[in-house]
C-alpha cells in the first residue's frame, strides 16, 4: 500500500526520518558517553519501539502507563518523573522503573524506603528558576509560582543531611523545543545554585525540550555542556528528548470536505483542530502544510510574486474555534483535494480526543521502502469505550 491509497484523516510516520534523527542521537551518545531516554509525553508509538531501542538507552514516562509502555515495549532502562504519586501505584511503578524522581521533598521522603527496598535509584526534580522561554508561559517550569520542581530554598529548608544522602540524582526540564544556548544558561544556575550537592550525586538529568535533531540545533554545544558537567561532577548525564526523536518524521494527510464564503475562502476538512492536533490552540501554533505559505509572511520572488489563492483551514466540529490557519495556494483548492501537514508525529496521537464523536486518525508506518503498513485504525467502539 503506499500512500494515494490511504484514507483519511492519517497519521504517517516516516522511517526513514526517524532513523535519521536517531543517528544524529546515537553520535552524541556515543560521543559524549550520556544517556538518551525517549520522552513518551511526546510520541509512544509502541510500533517503532524496537528500532528507538537500537539506538536509544530507554524510555521516560510522565505516569504508570507510560511507564508500563516502555516497559513493555521497549525493555530497556525506564525512568518516571510525577508531580505527584499515588500510594496504590507505587509499588507497580517500583517493578517497572529504576529511576525514579520526585517533585518534592516531601514525595520523595515519602517514598524514599520503598525505592531504597526495591533496589531503585530516587532522584529530585530541582527547579533552577532560569527562565529562557518566550512568549509561551504555559510551557516554562520556571515560571513564577511553578508546581514544578524545587527551588535551592525549599531545597535547603526541607533536606537534611541524611535526605541528601539518600539521593542519587537531581533532575531539571526548564526548556521547550530549544537550542543548546539556552541550555548553557541553565547549567550555569544550575551549578551556581547546586553545584555543591552535585558533587554528591551519581547522575544528573538534563530533562528534555532539546531540539537536537533540528538543522540549526548546536549540537557542539551540547556536547560541550555534557562533557562539563560529566567531568566536573563526575556524573552520569541524562537526556529525555521527546520531539527531536520524532521531529518532521511523520505527517497527517487530511481532505477538504467542504468549501464556504464568508468573507473569504474557509476550506472544512476531515481534520480537526480541536481533536487531532489539539497544540495548535493550546500553544497556539500553525503548522506547515506542504505546497502553501502563510498569506501573513509568504515570501516575495524577483519579480514580487505572492501565492494568490487564500484559504482558511477548519476542523468539522462544532466548536467555532475549530481553526488550523490561512495558507495561500498557488492554484485554487477543490473539494476533494489532499492536503499534508508537516512534523505531524509529535504531540499529536498522545493527545488526540474524540471530542463530536470525531474519527481518530489511522496511524501509519511508512516504511524505507515508500511501502505503508497500517498500524492501527479507529472506529466507533474506540469513541464509545472512552464514555
Amino acid at each position: 500500500m503506499n500512500r494515494e491509497k490511504l484514507r483519511t484523516p492519517c497519521y504517517v510516520v516516516q522511517e526513514q526520518k526517524l532513523r535519521e534523527n536517531l543517528e544524529i542521537l546515537r553520535e552524541i551518545r556515543e560521543e559524549t558517553g550520556c544517556r538518551i531516554l525517549l520522552a513518551q509525553k511526546a510520541f509512544s508509538m509502541y510500533r517503532v519501539y524496537p528500532m528507538i531501542g537500537e539506538y536509544l538507552d530507554g524510555a521516560t514516562a510522565s505516569g504508570l502507563y507510560e511507564a508500563r509502555l516502555g516497559y513493555e515495549e521497549m525493555g530497556k532502562e525506564n525512568h518516571i518523573f510525577s508531580p505527584a504519586y499515588r500510594e496504590e501505584e507505587m509499588p507497580e511503578i517500583l517493578r517497572m522503573c529504576g529511576h525514579i524522581v520526585f517533585n518534592s521533598p516531601a514525595q520523595f521522603k515519602k517514598y524514599r524506603d520503598q525505592v531504597r527496598k526495591a533496589g531503585r535509584s530516587a532522584g529530585l526534580r530541582i527547579n533552577p528558576e532560569c527562565s529562557t522561554q518566550e512568549g509561551h508561559a504555559i510551557y516554562d517550569p520556571c515560571a513564577p509560582y511553578s508546581r514544578l520542581g524545587t527551588t535551592l530554598k525549599r531545597f535547603c529548608e526541607e533536606m537534611s543531611e541524611e535526605d541528601i544522602s539518600g539521593l542519587d540524582g537531581l533532575h531539571f526540564h526548564t526548556l521547550c523545543e530549544q537550542n543548546a544556548d539556552d541550555l548553557a544558561v541553565t547549567l550555569d544556575e544550575v551549578e551556581e545554585k547546586f553545584g555543591p550537592y552535585l558533587k554528591r550525586m551519581k547522575w544528573l538529568n538534563f530533562g528534555g525540550g532539546h531540539h537536537i535533531t533540528r538543522a540549526d540545533y548546536d549540537r557542539e554545544l551540547l556536547k560541550k555542556c555534557i562533557r562539563h558537567m560529566k567531568e566536573t561532577y563526575d556524573l552520569e548525564i541524562y537526556l529525555e528528548p521527546g520531539e527531536a526523536i520524532a521531529l518532521n518524521a511523520g505527517v497527517l494527510l487530511t481532505e477538504v470536505l467542504e468549501i464556504v464564503d464568508n468573507g473569504m475562502k474557509i476550506a472544512i476538512l476531515d481534520t480537526s483542530a480541536a481533536c487531532h492536533m489539539p497544540d495548535v490552540l493550546e500553544m497556539p501554533y500553525r503548522p506547515p502544510l506542504r505546497d502553501a505559505g502563510n498569506p501573513e509572511t509568504d515570501a516575495q520572488n524577483g519579480e514580487g510574486y505572492i501565492r494568490p489563492y487564500i484559504y482558511r483551514l477548519a476542523g468539522p466540529t462544532c466548536l467555532a474555534g475549530d481553526v488550523i490557519g490561512d495558507y495561500s495556494f498557488e492554484k485554487p483548492i477543490q473539494i476533494g483535494d489532499r492536503l499534508e501537514f508537516q512534523d505531524m508525529a509529535i504531540y499529536t496521537m498522545v493527545k488526540t480526543n474524540t471530542f463530536n464523536g470525531m474519527k481518530l486518525p489511522d496511524i501509519v508506518l511508512e516504511k524505507e521502502d515508500g511501502t505503508c503498513e497500517m498500524v492501527r485504525t479507529f472506529g466507533y467502539e474506540d469513541f464509545k469505550s472512552r464514555l
